[in-house]
């Protein structure tokens, strides 16, 4: 069977996230998009568990169902700590099996952060002493690491972050199996970087409302839908395996170039690296993004034939994957009003009622099916996305990237 996954996300209780992020949303949410299995987020956080225990009902796979949705157990926590003389912050995905795992890993934790002041808890502890802790209680919980290349929080990150997966994880390296690429990079540009060969890559939507569900998705090709059965496709083992990603465009990130947010001021790594790194307008270090970070570690050529250069003992095929752009933007820009209004949001009702779900309506629905459902300009734009007939202006320094859709009528620039 195939499940479509979106397993990192965040619950109300994280910090500037919406109210709406409790379950029965998620779950009408995840319908509306195509989404079969969900993460929690934020099972540290004692509210939301109390929250997660009164909606969710096991399954005796060990995954839970609400509303016609799976759902298992994920949470998100950051590492701080200081390592040879350098500040570090590391964010990790958890996955736990049962809600007895969920709590005996939130004991664990609870002396190195408040947990309960933040869904995604800040905790004062390094990556080792942080797994040692958590596989001490609870040795099943599974751990990857999130939006690898995320300047401020990741583990290759530019302000905080590692040159290796061994310099961070140490003696914990043989657990650590997939990695998340996160907004602003894609797989193929994660394969430019030769020692990550041996890892799957995974793309989840690090939601924080509930209409951001999906914008990037991980379809699972398993045998039962079971919490051992997804972690094994996650991780390419036994039969399981990752049929393939929903990606976003890397340019939308809001980290993909270089830049300092408050001067407008945008580079590519070339021009930065011409330069001293400093902004022409204030003088301060631009923030160096995504793309730089992976140009500086990477060891062979983004389009190059990558078969001679896996590891024999550790093969993994980069999984297909797929660029697409939220329905909700591409509608409007279609009309030309903002995301947000009344206008797309009556608009996405109809075609999730008239043609299905999200993920339906961007990759296999019909010119004729759309323009029945809405209207020419609107099939003429979802059909120009799927042949990526879009322009971007990247994102950097924390700014989302602008998508510009060329078919005449979808000129307008639209922010993620």
């Amino acid at each position: 069977m195939r499940l479509v996954s979106d397993l990192h996300l965040h619950s109300r209780f994280s910090l500037a996230t919406s109210r709406a992020m409790v379950v029965p949303e998620m779950a009408q949410w995840a319908r509306w998009k195509g989404i079969d299995l969900l993460g929690t987020g934020d099972f540290t956080h004692p509210e939301w568990l109390r929250h997660l225990r009164s909606t969710l009902t096991p399954t005796p796979e060990g995954l839970y169902q609400a509303h016609g949705i799976k759902f298992m157990l994920s949470a998100e926590v950051a590492a701080v700590w200081r390592q040879e003389g350098k500040g570090r912050r590391v964010h990790l995905v958890l996955f736990a099996e049962s809600f007895d795992d969920a709590e005996s890993v939130a004991r664990a934790l609870d002396p190195f952060g408040k947990l309960e002041s933040n869904g995604r808890p800040m905790l004062s502890v390094s990556i080792v002493e942080l797994l040692d802790a958590i596989w001490r209680v609870a040795p099943t919980v599974e751990v990857i690491p999130a939006h690898v290349w995320t300047p401020w929080y990741s583990v290759f990150g530019s302000k905080s972050g590692f040159d290796s997966l061994e310099a961070c994880f140490g003696p914990h390296l043989n657990r650590i199996r997939a990695l998340e690429t996160g907004l602003s990079s894609d797989p193929a540009m994660n394969r430019t970087v030769s020692s990550l060969d041996r890892y799957s890559l995974v793309s989840f939507s690090d939601a924080h409302s509930p209409g951001k569900l999906g914008r990037e998705a991980t379809v699972l090709e398993l045998p039962i839908a079971s919490y051992a059965g997804v972690i094994d496709a996650l991780y390419g083992r036994n039969v399981g395996r990752i049929a393939e990603t929903i990606e976003f465009h890397p340019q939308q990130g809001k980290y993909h170039f270089d830049g300092h947010r408050q001067c407008g001021v945008a580079w590519d790594p070339e021009r930065t690296m011409s330069t001293d790194g400093r902004c022409p307008v204030c003088g301060k270090p631009l923030t160096l993004g995504v793309l730089h970070r992976i140009h500086a570690i990477a060891d062979r050529d983004r389009d190059r034939d990558r078969s001679r250069n896996q590891d024999r003992d550790n093969p993994i095929s980069t999984a297909p994957y797929t660029m697409l752009i939220p329905l909700e933007q591409i509608l409007s820009q279609v009309f030309a009003v903002g995301v947000g209004t009344r206008s797309v949001q009556r608009a996405y009702a109809t075609l999730i009622s008239e043609v299905g779900p999200e993920l339906f309506v961007l990759r296999e629905a019909t010119q004729d099916q759309l323009a029945g459902a809405m209207s020419f300009d609107l099939a003429r734009a979802v059909l120009a996305v799927r042949d990526g007939d879009v322009e971007i202006e990247p994102g950097y320094d924390g700014r989302y990237g602008t998508v510009t859709i060329h078919p005449e009528g979808c000129t307008r620039k639209v922010r993620a």
